[in-house]
């Protein structure tokens, strides 16, 4: 990943947009969504778990938002990319 393309504001408006309709989009199985949600909601409640790990609750989770989207659009190109 391009940090470039990490840093684009464009970018992470197309994220905010496409995550929510990933999450209830009936094509992708539960355990798929899984995989963003359970690191999500550990890392916010437990991050002394990971003390020296520099980053912030909201860095971590912005970051596994980014990532699940990729995976997801990647996995399932049935979904169209715009709601």
């Amino acid at each position: 990943m391009k940090w470039r393309r990490l840093l684009s504001f464009k970018r992470w408006t197309e994220v905010f947009k496409r995550l929510p309709r990933l999450l209830r989009a009936p094509q992708i199985p539960l355990h798929e969504k899984l995989l963003f949600i359970i690191p999500v909601i550990l890392y916010w409640v437990l991050p002394d778990v990971m003390p020296f790990l520099p980053i912030d609750d909201i860095g971590v989770t912005l970051l596994l938002m980014n990532w699940f989207v990729s995976r997801a659009e990647r996995k399932y190109p049935v979904l169209p990319s715009r709601a």
